[in-house]
This record gives C-alpha cells, sequence and structure tokens, in this order.
C-alpha cells in the first residue's frame, strides 16, 4: 500500500515517461475543469488506497482529457460548419482556404492550373513573409484540396489554415481589497496573443489593442486574466508594474478567428511595434506558416513565452510551444506538483503556479484560474524583470531563467523542466 500522493506522482512519472512530443491542447470546458480538479483531489488525498487504484485513477483523468480533445474539434466543426472543416491531418481549419507559403511564380501557376483561385497575396508586416491564399475547386472538400494541390504544385510550402485555441477554465469570483503596488516601473513591452484585453482602470500598466479577426478587437475572460497576472488587478500585485502591453485580438467575434494566418500577422505587429516579449497561452498543430513566423520573430532577439497546454499525455504536439525558438511552460500547483492535464511538449523548460489562481475578468470582477495559459504570463513576467541583455535572445534568456527557478525536491525534473519559476508569485 502507497500513500495516494505518492500514488499520483508514480502515476503522472510512469505515464509521461513515453510522452516525447508534445501535446495539443484545446480549452478545457468548465465541467471537465471541475472534474480534472476533483480527480487530482480524489486521487491524491486518500492515503489508504493501493498504488493500482491510483494508477488506475490517473489513467482514467488522462482517457477523458483525451476524448474530451477530440469532442472539443469536432464539436468546434459542427457549430461552424459554413467556415471550419477538418482538414487532411484531421485538426479544425477554414474550410475553403489553403496557404501557399513564399512560393515561386510556378508554383503559383500549377495552382492555378490545377482549378485553386487566389483569394489574397500579402506580404506578412514586419516578418518579410509571403503567403498567398487559395481558394479550392467547386465542391471539393478541404483534404482532397491539399492533396491535389501537394500534386499539382511539388516542392511548395503547402497547409491549411489551422485553427488555434485557448486553454484554461475561470470561475468567478467575489472582488477582495486591493493589493499594494510596486513603485518600480518596467520598461519592458509585453504582446499577448490572445482574444482581446478589457481596458481595466486597475491595470498599474497600458494597454494598445489591435484586431487580427472579424469584429476583433473585443474583450474576453481569458485574455484579461493573462493580462490582469501582468499588469496587477484588485488583489492581484503587477508582476510588470507600470508595464507596457500590446494586445492581438486573433479571435474577435469571427467563428474563423484564431487561424494560423491572424498569429502570423499578429506576430508581425508586435515584433514592428517593440514588443520584447510575447506571451501566447493558445494551442493547436504545427504549421509551415507559423513555424516561419516564429523564427523570424526569434531573430529580431523577441523573446516568445508559450504555454503547452492542458490535454495530458495522450494528445499530439502542441505548437507553437514545440518550436524549439520557444520557451515552452507547464503548470504546477501550489505544492509544486505538475497538472494532471498539463501537456507534454517537445520540450519544457520551465513550470510556473497555474491552479487556484485569481485573475481579473472582461467585467472587472476576479475569477478562480486554472490551467497552463495562466503559467506562462509569470514566466514572461519575470522576463520582463530582466536585464536586458540576460534576455538578448533564447539561450540569454533560459539561462537567467534558470539562476531563479526553484527546483522541488519531490517531483521529477522532467516534469517541471528546469524549475518553476516564481512559485511565491501566486495570487490565491
Amino acid at each position: 500500500m502507497f500513500p495516494l500522493r505518492t500514488s499520483l506522482a508514480l502515476g503522472i512519472a510512469i505515464l509521461s515517461a513515453s510522452a516525447a512530443t508534445a501535446q495539443l491542447l484545446p480549452q478545457l470546458s468548465s465541467p471537465l475543469g471541475a472534474t480534472i480538479g476533483r480527480t487530482l483531489e480524489d486521487v491524491g488525498e486518500d492515503a489508504a488506497r493501493p498504488l493500482r487504484s491510483g494508477l488506475d485513477g490517473v489513467d482514467s483523468a488522462l482517457q477523458r482529457l483525451r476524448q474530451a480533445r477530440l469532442d472539443s474539434l469536432s464539436a468546434l466543426v459542427r457549430r461552424n460548419p459554413d467556415d471550419l472543416a477538418l482538414d487532411l491531418r484531421g485538426d479544425p481549419a477554414i474550410r475553403d482556404e489553403l496557404l501557399l507559403v513564399d512560393p515561386d511564380a510556378g508554383a503559383l501557376d500549377a495552382a492555378r492550373q490545377a482549378g485553386f483561385g487566389v483569394i489574397g497575396d500579402d506580404r506578412l508586416e514586419g516578418l518579410d513573409i509571403r503567403t498567398v491564399r487559395l481558394r479550392p475547386p467547386a465542391n471539393m472538400d478541404l483534404s482532397r484540396a491539399e492533396r491535389r494541390l501537394r500534386q499539382a504544385a511539388r516542392g511548395a510550402t503547402i497547409q491549411s489554415n489551422p485553427i488555434y485555441r485557448t486553454v484554461g477554465t475561470a470561475t468567478p469570483q467575489r472582488a477582495a481589497a486591493p493589493a499594494a503596488r510596486s513603485k518600480t516601473r518596467s520598461g519592458a513591452i509585453i504582446g499577448l496573443i490572445d482574444g482581446g484585453v478589457a481596458g481595466l482602470s486597475s491595470f498599474s500598466g497600458s494597454v494598445t489593442s489591435r484586431g487580427f479577426a472579424t469584429g476583433a478587437p473585443v474583450a474576453n475572460d481569458h485574455a484579461t486574466a493573462i493580462a490582469s497576472i501582468l499588469l496587477g488587478h484588485g488583489r492581484i500585485p503587477a508582476l510588470v508594474p507600470g508595464g507596457s502591453l500590446l494586445s492581438a485580438d486573433i479571435y474577435g467575434r469571427d467563428p474563423r478567428g484564431g487561424n494560423a494566418l491572424a498569429i502570423a500577422r499578429a506576430l508581425g505587429w508586435l515584433a514592428g511595434s517593440g514588443a520584447h516579449i510575447i506571451n501566447i497561452s493558445l494551442v493547436g498543430p504545427d504549421n509551415p506558416l507559423l513555424a516561419k513566423a516564429i523564427s523570424a520573430v526569434d531573430k529580431r532577439g523577441i523573446m516568445i513565452v508559450a504555454a503547452v497546454g492542458n490535454d495530458g499525455a495522450a494528445a499530439p504536439p502542441a505548437y507553437p510551444a514545440s518550436y524549439p525558438q520557444v520557451i515552452a511552460v507547464t503548470g504546477v500547483d501550489a505544492k509544486g506538483r505538475p497538472l494532471i492535464e498539463a501537456g507534454r511538449a517537445k520540450h519544457i523548460d520551465f513550470a510556473a503556479p497555474a491552479a487556484d489562481l485569481v485573475g481579473a475578468n472582461a467585467a472587472g470582477g476576479l475569477g478562480l484560474l486554472r490551467g497552463t495559459s495562466y503559467a506562462a504570463p509569470f514566466v514572461a513576467g519575470t522576463l520582463a524583470s530582466l536585464d536586458p541583455g540576460q534576455r538578448a535572445n533564447r539561450g540569454h534568456a533560459v539561462a537567467a531563467l534558470s539562476r531563479l527557478a526553484v527546483k522541488p525536491a519531490n517531483v521529477r525534473s522532467g516534469l517541471v523542466g528546469r524549475g518553476i519559476i516564481c512559485p511565491k508569485c501566486a495570487t490565491r
């Protein structure tokens, strides 16, 4: 017989040992998020339960996460049949659009001859990447269209325009007395690619917003909660007091919002607007346009921090966290234990608080937060507090953060990367 705490730790270690790749982690619905919280408590507090039972509890939770992800992706397409379809890889994507990235004249001519029409031909602001959006031939589904285009324009960089999704849950809470504010102001400019951020007067710094989807910017709870962790709100002290936040809303009111092209355009705007650090708490599949945009931003010395998501160890790789230029962040609870729903990235650099946090919502109230989405801004905010020379490139930044990270004795190091950043920063 083992204490259930030990069973949970062993179960997570065993189940994650084979997870060498990152995970695609779509947003959890509130009921599932609550279930995960109860599963952790049920599995972690019963000291009389045997090891096998503890492992069964972990396995059951992870299987439910995997099925929830599949159900969520299918439901997204069913809700938006005129706008979205499953692509060749089974990911939700814009249904009537394929992307050519930096094509030559031959590839574009071949596409036209195969029956594809040009929707748009643009060079992305701030990135010097050309994207051509193509409309498939009439009555041809997205998967078949991609196969035809790959045959017609061999050697060209071709893929769908997939949808990336936010991750995390929030539960309303009562307001509380304001926190003491630091008098030290930050000169760092942080970019946030997400939904829209509410213009709350309680923020200690400024927010400049721009939309990259129909109807955007529109404030939502997810982005506003992340902004409140960075800029403070009510009882939440600012990680970046007096900082400047550039908010790129890639969702707006658009069922096609959150696509790879919107993220790339947002990255270009942020890079051209002076952002030093970019926080991305979104997940989705690998995509050649997104990969090229991330690389271009990295070459400019801009730090990119991304959450690994909340779909557990059973889902496919999550991007952009899995790109080598990105600082990948997982989440831990108040005892420094990895969240059971946290994804496994191709690399995990750091962990940060991600459970029982408090953050602002779009109405200016408070919500109880859970998920790796909310771990990422603790790392981004800590980066903002560093000397600019310490974050001149990803290698310097990781080294500087490593010196600040807390390495828990009770958790296998691979589960939290180089350690936990800012464990005492969490507002609970």
